[in-house]
């Protein structure tokens, strides 16, 4: 578990957010952090909130500790560090009861001021940038935030895509019964495109291996895009299935056997495979050592 119940001893009469600062020991934002996040308890379990006076005997604190399973950096400059995420692994805890992600491995290695510089899907596989310190995370993260950086990912994609093809169309959220899918078909969406470069078909199983490049960095947007113009990634459960198959997927219901039946894959053959950018005046071009 990532997440640890550190006991302390409770002071009556003191409000949280002062015994938080003053007997903890934490910083002001640390303890704000774990108030809003709803990661303080009293000795019945029951949610502390700021301004709420003590009156239990003790308080509990749940606090993200990483652990590893293994995964360290490919690659590692002073003030950052770029991980090449298997899939499966999501990049970052949904709850408290979340086993294991990218961030126990990111903590483990860098210690407690590590943190993702952006995020890629679970089933994504490849290259995910990571800051060592907060003056790289604040660097790091804008550079993200006004797409300074490029990134390529490969995809294999459902039959044959013969020529090069930008796909310019806007990405909106989808009216369906599934709450993380997306939509092309929304003309007020938001401005998007994706490059995409047809590498390799194979005959065999009619698809074909491409480099896809997305200009703008919408949820799914490679997903979405090849999907909208009939060339959906293989092993996708969300897209080019019915509904009711993505909410089985969702709900985990869907076994291995029938993912790989309705989807042609037993993963998301996306695969984040080129992080280029500059930063301190030195230009970085990582590619990745995984392969679909």
């Amino acid at each position: 578990m990532p997440f640890v119940l550190k006991k302390f001893p409770a002071i009556k009469g003191k409000k949280i957010q002062q015994f938080l600062l003053n007997e903890v020991g934490l910083t002001m934002s640390s303890s704000q952090k774990l108030l809003a996040k709803k990661r303080v308890f009293d000795d019945q379990g029951n949610i502390l909130q700021n301004g709420q006076v003590l009156k239990c005997d003790y308080i509990e604190v749940a606090v993200f500790e990483g652990h590893t399973r293994g995964l360290s950096p490919i690659f590692q400059a002073n003030d950052f560090a770029i991980f090449d995420k298997p899939s499966g692994v999501m990049v970052h805890p949904t709850s408290r009861n979340t086993e294991y992600t990218l961030l126990d491995e990111i903590r483990y290695h860098f210690g407690n001021d590590a943190n993702l510089a952006h995020r890629i899907d679970a089933e994504t596989s490849g290259l995910v940038l990571v800051t060592k310190n907060r003056y790289a995370d604040m660097i790091l993260k804008t550079m993200f935030e006004e797409k300074e950086y490029s990134k390529e990912y490969l995809a294999i994609v459902k039959g044959e895509l013969k020529e090069d093809i930008v796909i310019d169309s806007p990405i909106s959220k989808s009216n369906g019964m599934i709450g993380v899918k997306m939509t092309t078909e929304n003309e007020n969406g938001k401005e998007s495109t994706t490059y995409i470069y047809p590498l390799e078909f194979n005959a065999k199983n009619n698809t074909t291996l491409v480099k896809a490049v997305p200009i703008t960095g919408r949820q799914h947007q490679i997903r979405v895009h090849l999907d909208s113009i009939g060339h959906t990634i293989l092993g996708d459960p969300i897209y080019g299935i019915d509904e009711k198959i993505a909410d089985q997927y969702l709900c985990k219901e869907l076994s291995d056997d029938k993912r790989l039946q309705y989807t042609g894959a037993s993963r998301l053959m996306l695969h984040a495979n080129n992080l280029a950018f500059n930063y301190k005046d030195i230009n970085y071009n990582i590619y990745s050592k995984q392969s679909l």
